[in-house]
Parts: structure tokens; C-alpha cells; sequence
């Protein structure tokens, strides 16, 4: 199979964790490697015999045996959150997990002081929520922004200097949030940090080029392109980088670069979490289609469904830069439900629209791009009786991966050339 890395072209919960399982099931895959978000991640995955585990922060391959989770420098590491998602796993007969995890020291660590004050910051908006999972990943990256001091991974092998930035961490955090939530006090913090750095593998930047080498690896996006920091609709976005450049970034420092496949994660139908702009939004569709893993959540708000948005996919494309296949989820859905439309351009107060200015770091112009698309409208077409050809029509790529079900023997190869070489079948629509 090659390197292959994996990103959703939408809002998120396009089936990217049901994905790189069934990679991990039909390839010889060595490990799994995280490079963007944090414990904010939920991807589903459903064994064939039935066992189901929400992966925030160890790779969606880790049910198949051997297959390794490398949390990379772009990941945000949350280890108590980590350490309850591997009590999950183990309970579900996968009790090596940590022992197959490795995680690159210059990580950075989320704290419960990022957490509590990402939801006191959501709280304050009130009804100008921008939507939130209230773990702390966006705190985590601002801080790291403005502090030259925020904990990393590899400040857990050394406690007097952990002590000292999570010590300055929680007075900024009560400086800030007065009356904010109660928080554990420093001490207790850093011994369960100190604990967590005896119970995995930090390693340095090195230790993925080894792997790189070893076999083949996954790379397993969160969130969407259109939750990018830089290219989403702002302010509705994450503090992460959803497209593929972090994971190309870390090829190219093994020396790998074009080395990976980029595949292209799209639902059949469109949804969304909680607040921002959302063309193709169908209050009867979110009704008719509730999904057992995806509800209202505290921070999140509504989980949103809508029909096919191929102007805000090729967005997405053109963003990313391309992709070399794309894999489409929930054709189960598509057979049902007849009625399922697929929107080819917006029409605005200026005319019709096929196409979104790519834009990208500029958060004024992309807050302004926000604002166009509260008035935008779908002009829509039937999806039809032949959903993959109507989705490779509308987005110029190939679709190399279908999916019929949550498990991984719903997944079906198409036959269409998949390669990792970026001159021969990478383009946008």
C-alpha cells in the first residue's frame, strides 16, 4: 500500500477512524501516526465483532494487533484523557495499547488548566458560542503561542522543570479565570504527568524516521479541512492544521517527501457539530438521520446534518492542495434514502457561485468569507442512483474506497489506481 495519509474534506465525522482501520486490517501497516488536534478527536470505529471504541488520541488502527500509535510534535497530548481512553481499550480486550504508543517529546501537553479555561472563555461568549469540545486543545495551542514556557511531552521526564511550567501555567489560568472552575493544585498534576512519562515512550523526532522506514504507515488526520485554522470559515474553526501539511511536513524531514498517498475522506451527505456557516443544512435530514455516536454535547452543540456540498468540498480540495483518491462513507445512507441532493453551486445576492475563493492566512478575509455564506443558497441536483460517478464528476478525483457500514468488511476497494506518486493522479477539481 505505501504511506497513505488520511484527511476529511468536510466539518469532521466523515468516517476517517472507520478508514484507517480497515487500512490497518487490509495492509501490512506498521503504525499509525497522529499529526494534528488533540483529545478532542472521536473517531468511531466498529470491529466486525462488534466491539465499538471512540479513538481520540491513539490511532484508529490500534484493535488490529501490532499496529503501533505515534503521537508526532503536531499532536496535543492530553495524558489523563489518554489514560482513560486506554482503560477503555483494555476493557475491550486490547490491554498493550500503551505499551504500543510512542510520543515525540516536543509535543504539547494539555492540562486541566487549558481545559478549564477554554470553558470559561465558551461560557463568556454566551449566545456567540464558536463551538467548542471544552477539552483544552484550543488553550493549549494559544497558550504555547504566547508562553515560550508551555509543558511538552519531554518536561514529564524532568519534574522539577514540569513543576515549574505547569506551576506558571495554573496561576495564568487563575490570573485570567478568577472565578473560574476549581482545577487539581500543581502537585497532584505533575505527579500524574510523572507517572504518565514512566508509562510510555517519549521519544525525539528521529524515532518516527525510523518507523517510516520500518513499513508502511498511516497518517490519521482530526477534525476537517473546513475546521482549518487558516482556510476555515472563522471563527468557527479549530486552532489546528486539519489539511495534509503537517503530515507532509514529516516526510519531508525523514526524507521522505511525495513518499505518502493523500486520501480524501467525504459522507455521502453533509454534517456538521455545533455552530458556523452550513449551506446545505436540512432540518428534516438531521431529524430522519440520527447517528448513535453523534449527539448534542454540552460544548458542541447540535450535530447538523445536510445534503452534499461539492462547492465547499472543491474549497477543500483546492485548499489541501489535492488529493490522490478520495473515500467515500455512509453509501449505505445513499441507497436508502432517494431523496439525498448534492448542491453544484451557491446562489448569492451577487449570482451564482461554483467556486470559493481559496484565500487562507488572512482571518479577516476568511471572516468575511463567513459572512457571504450566511447568505448564500444550494442550487442543488438529485445525488441519484449512482452516487460515487456523481461525486467524482463534481470533484474531478478518483474514488478509490467506498464504505456500506461502520466496520471494516463494509469497505470496498473500486478498482480505481491509487498511487503514491503526486505526478500522476494528484489534482483538484
Amino acid at each position: 500500500m505505501g504511506h497513505v495519509i488520511v484527511v476529511d474534506l468536510g466539518f469532521g465525522d466523515a468516517g476517517k477512524g472507520t478508514v484507517v482501520d480497515h487500512l490497518c486490517r487490509t495492509s501490512p501497516v506498521t503504525a499509525v501516526v497522529r499529526f494534528n488536534g488533540g483529545a478532542q478527536a472521536a473517531h468511531n470505529v466498529v470491529a466486525d465483532d462488534g466491539r465499538h471504541h471512540t479513538f481520540a488520541q491513539f490511532g484508529s488502527g490500534t484493535f488490529v494487533p501490532g499496529v503501533r500509535t505515534h503521537l508526532s510534535r503536531f499532536m496535543l497530548v492530553d495524558p489523563l484523557a489518554l489514560a482513560a481512553e486506554a482503560d477503555h481499550l483494555g476493557r475491550l480486550g486490547v490491554d498493550d495499547a500503551l505499551d504500543r504508543l510512542t510520543v515525540d517529546r516536543d509535543a504539547l501537553l494539555t492540562t486541566p488548566y487549558h481545559r478549564a479555561a477554554n470553558r470559561a472563555r465558551e461560557r463568556a461568549r454566551g449566545a456567540a458560542r464558536h463551538g467548542s469540545c471544552g477539552m483544552g486543545v484550543g488553550e493549549t495551542a494559544s497558550y504555547a503561542l504566547a508562553h515560550d514556557d508551555a509543558p511538552r511531552a519531554g518536561d514529564c521526564l524532568s519534574p522539577a522543570r514540569l513543576r515549574r511550567r505547569l506551576g506558571a501555567l495554573h496561576d495564568w489560568y487563575r490570573a485570567m479565570f478568577p472565578s473560574g472552575e476549581d482545577v487539581p493544585d500543581v502537585a497532584a498534576c505533575a505527579d500524574a504527568f510523572t507517572a504518565f512519562a514512566g508509562r510510555v515512550r517519549i521519544v525525539g523526532g528521529g524515532h518516527l524516521h525510523g518507523l517510516l522506514r520500518s513499513g508502511d504507515v498511516v497518517f490519521e488526520g482530526a477534525q476537517g479541512v473546513l475546521l482549518d485554522e487558516w482556510h476555515g470559515f472563522h471563527p468557527y474553526t479549530t486552532w489546528s492544521t486539519t489539511t495534509f501539511a503537517n503530515a507532509e511536513t514529516l516526510l519531508e524531514e525523514a526524507g521522505e517527501v511525495g513518499a505518502a498517498a493523500r486520501l480524501g475522506v467525504l459522507r455521502t451527505y453533509a454534517t456538521r457539530h455545533g455552530p458556523g456557516p452550513f449551506v446545505t443544512e436540512d432540518a428534516a435530514l438531521t431529524a430522519a438521520l440520527p447517528e448513535p455516536h453523534n449527539g448534542t454535547g454540552p460544548w458542541q452543540g447540535a450535530f447538523r446534518a445536510g445534503h452534499l456540498d461539492a462547492v465547499a468540498l472543491r474549497y477543500a480540495l483546492e485548499v489541501a492542495g489535492g488529493v490522490d483518491g478520495l473515500a467515500v462513507t455512509h453509501l449505505d445512507v445513499a441507497g436508502a434514502r432517494p431523496d439525498l441532493r448534492v448542491c453544484h453551486a451557491y446562489a448569492t445576492p451577487v449570482g451564482r457561485v461554483d467556486r470559493l475563493p481559496e484565500g487562507g492566512g488572512d482571518l479577516d478575509r476568511q471572516a468575511a468569507l463567513t459572512r457571504r455564506l450566511a447568505s448564500a443558497r444550494p442550487v442543488y441536483a438529485p445525488l441519484g442512483r449512482r452516487p460515487v460517478e456523481t461525486i467524482e464528476d463534481a470533484l474531478g478525483a478518483p474514488v478509490v474506497l467506498t464504505s456500506h457500514g461502520p466496520a471494516s468488511s463494509d469497505k470496498r476497494a473500486t478498482g480505481q489506481p491509487f498511487s503514491r506518486n503526486p505526478g500522476t493522479l494528484r489534482r483538484t477539481a
